[in-house]
């Protein structure tokens, strides 16, 4: 087996994709950690803001975590609309582009792309916010940690589908399991002790307040807490991935997903009240993780505690995976569309969108260096770019509906109706109160990327308008180009190149740059070598033309001398016949000089349509 199968598996056949594809259960871990995983970092960015209330401050989590499950709720119905009705992927993209046109398309595509990276960093950075948690010392190599983390997550996913789900399947069922053996302890343990349980080991203590309660904290809170409902589009981006009936088996995921979500965010939100757990300063020597003190309080610091905080620390690192799976899927569809480079849409080995698959990975681990790891200082970012895709799905869905004018479209219109202004209203409190905070930097990204997009587009256009034709060849001038062969010395390499050209054109030219000694054996040799065996054949002898180089430049008397022979004989097409070393083992490439490389790349880039380069590969045996 060869290290590369090895590290990524063996290649798979495009007639093996029914097989990658995954059920119900798989479709939880694959396509629903971001949203499970939200749960241990959406209460803990809400709890954060309300650090300045001090103890009072740990009382307004209910409220704000019910006002979110309220919204998760009608977010949950309009996607199971949304799942009806595009079973082949009614992702934010396609749903805005098919029903409100381009231009709403590429919002949600951009808005999901900066939501897709984001995650990942988020996910990562929580993770390895848990396992500093449990253990501090580990605290200084937290961005190492996040990078670590990244790329093992990144090799899983070249893996493909089936693979990523097999990975993933233990540590997010240990995760939901602990984390709701923990809510069901510690609320029957509340019941007991009539809403005063008593820690088993006891939170530290809040600080005081250095403020009053204000809407503006509130909404602030509000928005820093909705970070836990992204990811919840993730699955009707990956329709297609799921077994046959895929809508069912998607529509199951999705409410196994939702269903569990609720009931993290509710039974963290009561416990916390119940316990009196306040955040703790992210960043700084003494943090702890909200999940952390809550497990230590309801249960200690025992087996248990140091199980439940390792799946913490496994599914939010994970929990990066949902953007693997739908960032390279939704880089497909766009790429298809034109809007991005093609290569997005060409899958890999694996049956996976390989190149999504890279971007993302550079991305994220671009913004894990810049924002050093550390999840409180992503948040902000988080949560517009997913709200936004929210909201013009839902309004595309408004529209598929109304157009669709069939029985239960006007039920259906309004239940996505109703999503829509839910999330739209989200979408600007999101906005207003993380705007000075960050998520300004969102709202500079998305146009930037909408033009790009728009640009890519355009220049796909413009070169398809340009070799478009409908018409049979024209040969009214037809001739055999003339052939430039550059020489360094005699040897095996021009020969052969030589031997080549000769039979595609009668003209050959052989161009050799002035090199003391060298260039006199040259000459010297010309005549036995290459004029006495040619003219034998009643052909006419290449050319040797030798060009001066008085600073010992190569590559660029060799440009020059076939850009002026483009111009002298515009009736010809000039053909660059470029000799090449290649050696059977990659260490021995650095052996050799790259001036072949580098006049290869200076005539595509100074060259014109009447000048082409052909490759004369050399192969050293072994």
């Amino acid at each position: 087996m060869s290290l590369t199968d090895f590290l990524f598996g063996k290649p798979l056949a495009t007639l093996d994709e029914r097989a990658e594809r995954i059920g119900t259960a798989e479709g939880i871990p694959i396509f629903g950690l971001d949203a499970l995983s939200s749960a241990a970092y959406g209460p803990e960015a809400a709890l954060t803001l309300l650090l300045p209330l001090g103890a009072l401050g740990v009382g307004y989590i209910v409220p704000v975590s019910a006002s979110i499950i309220v919204l998760l709720t009608i977010v949950y119905f309009s996607y199971r609309q949304t799942l009806g009705a595009y079973q082949s992927g009614g992702g934010s993209y396609t749903v805005a582009r098919e029903n409100l046109g381009t231009s709403a398309g590429l919002l949600a595509a951009a808005a999901l792309m900066i939501d897709y990276v984001l995650n990942v960093a988020v996910g990562i950075s929580a993770g390895v916010g848990a396992l500093v948690s449990a253990a501090p010392s580990l605290e200084r190599y937290t961005l190492w940690l996040c990078l670590a983390i990244l790329v093992i997550i990144t090799n899983v996913n070249l893996r493909g589908v089936r693979d990523t789900g097999a990975v993933f399947l233990l540590p997010t069922y240990l995760f939901v399991g602990t984390l709701v053996l923990t809510i069901v302890i510690g609320c029957a343990k509340t019941v007991l002790a009539g809403g005063h349980p008593l820690p088993v080991i006891a939170p530290p203590a809040a600080p005081k307040a250095l403020e009053l309660v204000s809407a503006w904290l509130l909404m602030k809170v509000f928005a820093s807490g909705c970070t836990a409902m992204t990811g919840v589009e993730a699955v009707s981006n990956g329709v297609k991935a799921f077994r046959e009936p895929a809508a069912v088996h998607a529509r199951r995921a999705l409410t196994a997903i939702i269903a569990l979500l609720i009931i993290l965010l509710a039974g963290i939100a009561y416990l916390v009240r119940a316990y009196d757990i306040s955040a703790t300063a992210p960043g700084v020597a003494g943090y702890q993780s909200v999940l952390s003190m809550l497990v230590a309080a309801v249960t200690g610091k025992g087996i248990f505690y140091y199980v439940t905080m390792g799946s913490i620390l496994l599914v939010l690192a994970l929990s990066a995976n949902t953007s693997f799976a739908d960032f390279p899927r939704l880089c497909r569809v766009i790429a298809q569309d034109n809007f991005l480079p093609r290569s997005f849409a060409v899958r890999g080995r694996r049956l996976v969108y390989s190149w999504g698959i890279y971007t993302l990975f550079f991305l994220s681990a671009g913004l894990l260096i810049i924002f050093g790891g550390v999840t409180d200082r992503l948040i902000p970012l988080f949560a517009v770019g997913a709200f936004l895709a929210f909201t013009l799905s839902q309004a595309g869905m408004v529209e598929h509906w109304r157009r669709l004018k069939g029985p239960g479209a006007r039920h259906s219109m309004a239940i996505n109706g109703l999503g829509a202004i839910a999330t739209g209203i989200t979408v600007v409190v999101v906005l207003v109160a993380k705007f000075v905070d960050g998520a300004w930097i969102t709202v500079v990204l998305i146009p930037a990327m909408i033009f790009v997009m728009i640009a890519v587009r355009r220049q796909y256009h413009h070169m398809s308008m340009q070799i478009a034709s409908q018409s049979p060849l024209d040969l009214t001038r037809f001739s055999p180009p003339i052939v430039v062969v550059p020489i360094d010395r005699w040897s095996k390499i021009p020969q052969r190149a030589l031997t080549f050209a000769l039979t595609i054109s009668p003209d050959v030219i052989a161009v050799h740059v002035a090199a003391g000694d060298r260039t006199v054996y040259l000459q010297n040799e010309w005549h036995d070598y290459v004029e006495v065996p040619v003219g034998e054949l009643g052909m006419c002898p290449p050319k040797l033309v030798v060009l001066s180089s008085p600073y010992r430049f190569v590559i660029i008397p060799l440009v020059d001398y076939v850009l002026d022979l483009a111009r002298r004989r515009p009736d010809r097409q000039i053909a660059v016949l470029i000799p090449e070393v290649v050696e059977n083992r990659w260490y021995y490439h650095p052996l050799h000089n790259q001036r072949a490389t580098a006049l290869k790349a200076m005539l595509y880039f100074r060259g014109n349509p009447q000048i082409v380069v052909i490759n004369m590969p050399w192969y050293v045996q072994p």
